[in-house]
């Protein structure tokens, strides 16, 4: 085997870990938040997040502080305000709210409403394949929201309408952060981003963190948190950039299509999360439509 097929199946093996780590992640942080609370869960999140940002910087002997031309900053903090503030704060209570599989599958929609703000703010043209795939994503996701609807779950059906929108602002991110990465460094402007929103996502959790009993909570809970906010999230997407330098973003982009069938079977087998006909076939549509919109542009040249 050539160095190259070597390197290229180590990145497709560190893909597919990834797709089951943060497969397993959903039901993970659910238990958490259950112990300390979305709240206590996002202070600590934010202070460990900012700590590992500073320290990555640090060991790339980049700058703390963004190196940003004067009129960079004023939408430098509108995309962080989308991005690590807004999004991360409507993904922590969402979930709490909602289940594992919902959430998963929810959050997989952005590549949609990335197409779909694309078209609104820039003009760009989606091919019939495409409108087909946003279009079936859509149904999907209201064919597998209706049973909590029809059963007056208000509570998971908020959370499932507050991942929506955050899937919606993340795709606003999405695309004013673009411009950053290119100029400065996808490392860069991450880390960046997160040591700007940690201190506002701290205040705004302060009163949760103050009650939260921290010194109470057991270590199997701490083991969740350290789980889900260091290795899934922050060390899972420097390792998720380097698969995708390895192996290309069209290569390796259609295996986070699997990160909702991983959640949905992790949530069956430790919380007894149930799916009737309705979920499965809601939840297959909206997959499929979300595959479609994305491989349809790319193989148009568009996306």
């Amino acid at each position: 085997m050539s160095d190259e097929a070597a390197r290229q199946r180590r990145a497709l093996a560190a893909g597919l870990l990834l797709v089951a780590l943060w497969g397993a992640a959903f039901s993970i942080q659910k238990v958490a938040y259950a112990a300390m609370g979305p709240g206590a869960f996002l202070f600590l999140r934010s202070f460990v997040m900012g700590c590992c940002a500073a320290g990555l910087l640090a060991l790339r002997g980049r700058p703390l502080w963004p190196r940003l031309a004067p009129g960079e900053w004023r939408p430098f903090l509108f995309t962080t305000t989308a991005g690590p503030v807004l999004h991360i704060a409507m993904v922590t209570y969402g979930i709490h709210w909602s289940t594992a599989f919902s959430s998963s599958l929810i959050m997989s929609c952005g590549p949609v409403f990335t197409l779909i703000l694309l078209r609104l703010m820039r003009g760009t043209r989606l091919g019939p394949r495409q409108v087909l795939g946003v279009v079936a994503a859509f149904c999907g996701v209201l064919l597998f929201m209706g049973e909590k609807l029809l059963a007056a779950d208000w509570r998971a059906s908020g959370g499932d309408l507050l991942l929506l929108v955050a899937s919606l602002v993340f795709a606003l991110y999405t695309i004013w952060v673009t411009p950053f990465v290119t100029r400065h460094g996808g490392v860069e402007v991450m880390c960046w981003t997160t040591l700007l929103a940690s201190p506002v996502l701290m205040v705004l959790s302060a009163g949760a963190a103050w009650s939260a009993g921290y010194a109470g909570l057991a270590p199997g809970i701490w083991v969740a948190f350290f789980w889900t906010v260091v290795v899934s999230a922050f060390f899972g997407w420097m390792i998720w950039g380097h698969v995708n330098a390895v192996r290309g973003v069209a290569r390796t982009a259609p295996l986070l299509y699997l990160v909702p069938p991983v959640a949905g079977l992790v949530a069956w087998l430790t919380v007894g999360e149930t799916f009737g006909p309705q979920k499965m076939a809601g939840a297959a549509l909206a997959l499929g439509g979300v595959a479609l919109a994305q491989l349809a542009g790319r193989a148009g040249g568009r996306v």
